[in-house]
Order: structure tokens, then sequence, then C-alpha cells
């Protein structure tokens, strides 16, 4: 017996309709709170990755205190390898996006990377509210010389002494 196209396609719709629900369900189900709306994107080339961040208080601002275990507990993640992580060479196109909720406080992007003209930070995105993607930029010039590579995505007012939220991804360079 064989199926004809009608057939498979409505297999198909039935099977992500399913998938939906269920992952839904389960989201749903499992007490999803406001940090899965404040998300950051690192994108590399043609892959990403997306983080929860490290440094949440609820959608409150950080206090000086939580700021200084926020960057001590990054400098221990970066140590143990367990930022979120992606290769990348000096030809890629590097790439910040994120969720609606953290475009509408404001935000913006930068590396440890660039030359001592630049304080030795390299700014992926200026701070703007709105919005949601960078832009893409060759990675290159945002890369730090050691090979690793740390990216800081920083949620709110840039008035404010105290941040909303704070990601941290790490890029790995390669040769090719």
């Amino acid at each position: 017996m064989s199926l004809n196209s009608r057939v498979i396609a409505a297999l198909g719709a039935v099977v992500v309709v399913g998938a939906g629900t269920v992952g839904g369900s389960i989201a749903y189900a499992s007490g999803q709170t406001e940090i899965n709306s404040h998300r950051a994107t690192l994108t590399v080339g043609n892959s990403s990755i997306t983080a929860n961040p490290l440094c949440w208080n609820g959608g409150s601002p950080i206090t000086e205190d939580m700021q200084q275990k926020c960057q001590d507990d990054a400098a221990q993640a970066l140590k143990d390898g367990t930022l979120p992580t992606r290769d990348v060479t000096a030809s890629d196109r590097l790439g910040v996006g994120v969720s609606p909720n953290v475009a509408k406080s404001g935000w913006w992007a930068f590396t440890n990377g660039g030359s001592t003209s630049q304080g030795g930070r390299y700014s992926l995105f200026s701070y703007a509210q709105g919005p949601t993607f960078s832009g893409t930029q060759q990675a290159g010039k945002a890369l730090n010389a050691s090979g690793k590579t740390v990216v800081t995505v920083v949620e709110g007012d840039k008035n404010s002494d105290n941040p909303i939220a704070v990601w941290y991804f790490q890029l790995n360079t390669q040769t090719s």
C-alpha cells in the first residue's frame, strides 16, 4: 500500500500539532517562570546558542553585591568550561539577539576582545530599546588574542548602575 502526498501531509500536520501541544503542556506543567521570557542568543555563522541569564533577580535590578557574585560566578564558569560555548573563526559573522521583553527594557552586548584603544572591549551592540537583534559583524574584530573570548549581554537602563540581567557566552577561536 502506498500513501499519497495528501495523506503524508496530513500525518505530518498531526505530528507537528501534537508535538507543539505536548511541548506547550510540558512547559506549562513544569511551572514555567518569567526567566524563560528573558533569553539571549549568540549567533556564530549559521549556528546559534540560546541561554537564560547567568545573573537574574526576578526582573528587578541586580544589586551591587549580586553583581560581584555574578562576575565571580562567570569567572568560575569560564574556568570550568560551563558557559554556553561556540567555536568561531575570524571570518565568521557574529550576532546577538534577545527576547522582546529584554529589548523593551534596553540592552547592549560586548566582548572582552578588541584593541587597547577600545579599552580591550569590543561593542557588538550599543545600548538600544526595541531592537531584538544586533545584526552581524565579522568575528575577527571582536576576538581577543587568548583564543577564548567572552561575550557579555546586559539588560537594563544604560543610565542605571544596576543591570536587570546578564548573560555570558564563550567563543573558542579556531584556526579554520
